[in-house]
């Protein structure tokens, strides 16, 4: 439509007035439907499926059925672009948050909790790669050539959810030298698997060990959940000042976005590496743009220069988790069927080997830098690194309602040697994506970081003589 011509607000201008507010509400709408069903029917809600992944489900079905009547209930595309802007929303708000541990926690166990997400990704991407890479193999002189490079979407998809699966699903799928034609389904079908994964593994995990007595639930003086502590020092403007706290907590995640943004477009124009680089990583950006307010607004209060608290923890809470529930509604919603047909055998095997490559490779870690609260540990890793944060969080507190472990403070410390740790994976994606011999290249480097890793988690138990008076610190539950 000619912005420069009239127009009005009825039906006639559906795409410009009526599009965007009709998929949000059928969101809401669906994620709503999708809390009800996880509240009505007891399985879903002792599995702890989220609310979100239903009501994406329910969703797609409907959308399913509603195109056998030539009904088109959900526009692919506008829910792709809603996956892609809450990722990046929700790491902006989880980044401005400014936590401190609740416990005492050991430099070297927030370290070993960074090598362990970067462990797990890269054993998950060499291991991924690997299979597709054999898959392209047999197949690349038949009918249907399965992509050497589509299995480097596991870590992604298992690792970081919905948003950035779809987000390199997409570049490998506008990239021809990868021979992906995934269009964004194949991605956000292995993400939804993920928190399928995340629920299903760490509930029957908990059950079996409660069955051998080797794992009991923590005491608790509260019920776990999240208090709104609006203005506990009294430091924070008012609830009853000129603009509502909300509006502003909302407008710092505006200002981080908006700065990666800017970064993204000087990126994408400075040479074709970093352009190819810019527009996948817009969570990171947004992350570290995030961490730069942060910064600045703490210099300013130290300075005096800044008199209140402007953040506040709860409500920046609330919006990343708004956005990452908006965001796996839209992204299983998203998934369209026909581009999948053909990545059936593929997302079968690496679901299944990434499922079990990761929780065997979690336990394994939890057992020998964590004792005394392994358990804990392994379920907030395990939902994490199949899910997210949330799920992670939600089969912790399962066993620790009040938050009694050092958990949770360990992987609020870990996150940056974990972005650290993590950057050669995010970083390699586009050269692998441009031949089978960079694939391998990459597939290499992967396993060979994954091994460094792994002895820096082991090195205790493999240099035992030089180990042998630093043994591992156990936490006990005071």
């Amino acid at each position: 439509m000619d912005p420069s011509s009239s127009w009005d607000f009825t039906l006639a201008n559906y795409d410009a007035v009526w599009r965007l507010m009709v998929q949000l509400g059928l969101l809401l709408i669906f994620l709503m439907l999708g809390n009800v069903l996880r509240r009505t029917i007891p399985l879903f809600r002792k599995c702890l499926i989220p609310s979100a992944l239903l009501g994406g489900a329910l969703l797609l079905i409907v959308n399913i059925i509603l195109k056998k009547f030539d009904i088109f209930l959900v526009d692919n595309h506008l829910m792709q672009v809603i996956t892609y802007h809450c990722l990046a929303i929700g790491f902006a708000a989880m980044s401005l948050k400014t936590e401190k541990s609740r416990h005492k926690t050991s430099a070297s166990q927030v370290i070993e909790f960074g090598a362990l997400q970067g462990g797990s990704y890269m054993l998950q991407a060499f291991v991924g790669l690997g299979i597709t890479l054999l898959m392209y193999l047999v197949t690349r002189h038949g009918d249907k050539i399965i992509s050497y490079v589509c299995g480097l979407i596991l870590p992604l998809a298992y690792g970081q959810g919905p948003g950035n699966a779809l987000s390199w699903d997409i570049n490998f799928t506008n990239t021809p030298a990868a021979e992906f034609a995934g269009n964004g389904s194949f991605g956000l079908s292995l993400a939804s698997i993920g928190f399928v994964v995340a629920s299903v593994f760490g509930v029957i995990y908990i059950n079996i060990h409660k069955k051998r007595s080797n794992l009991y639930v923590r005491s608790s003086n509260t019920d776990g959940a999240t208090v709104d502590q609006t203005n506990p020092s009294g430091s924070e403007i008012p609830d009853n000042e000129s603009v509502d706290k909300f509006s502003l907590q909302v407008g710092f995640v505006a200002i981080a976005y908006a700065l990666s943004f800017g970064f993204m477009c000087l990126l994408g124009i400075l040479s074709n590496f970093t352009n190819s680089i810019a527009w996948g990583f817009n969570f990171l950006w947004a992350s570290l743009a995030a961490m730069l307010i942060k910064a600045v607004v703490k210099q300013l209060r130290k300075r005096k220069a800044m008199k209140r608290e402007y953040i506040n923890n709860y409500q920046m809470d609330r919006i990343s988790g708004f956005s990452f529930d908006l965001m796996i509604v839209a992204g299983v919603a998203a998934i369209e069927i026909n581009d999948i047909k053909n990545y059936i055998l593929p997302i079968i095997i690496l679901s299944l080997v990434g499922s079990i490559i990761t929780y065997a490779y979690i336990r394994l870690v939890a057992k020998e830098c964590f004792k005394g609260f392994e358990h804990e540990f392994f379920l907030m890793s395990f939902g994490t690194l199949t899910g997210t944060a949330s799920n992670g969080m939600i089969l912790m507190k399962e066993i620790d309602p009040g938050l009694r472990t050092p958990t949770s403070s360990l992987y609020i410390l870990s996150n940056f040697p974990a972005m650290i740790m993590i950057a050669p994976l995010l970083f390699l994606l586009s050269f692998a994506g441009n031949s089978p011999t960079n694939a391998a290249i990459a597939c290499a480097i992967f396993f060979t970081l994954w091994l460094i890793y792994t002895i820096y988690l082991f090195r205790r138990r493999i240099f035992k003589k030089r180990y042998k008076n630093s043994p591992v610190k156990i936490w006990k539950d005071e």
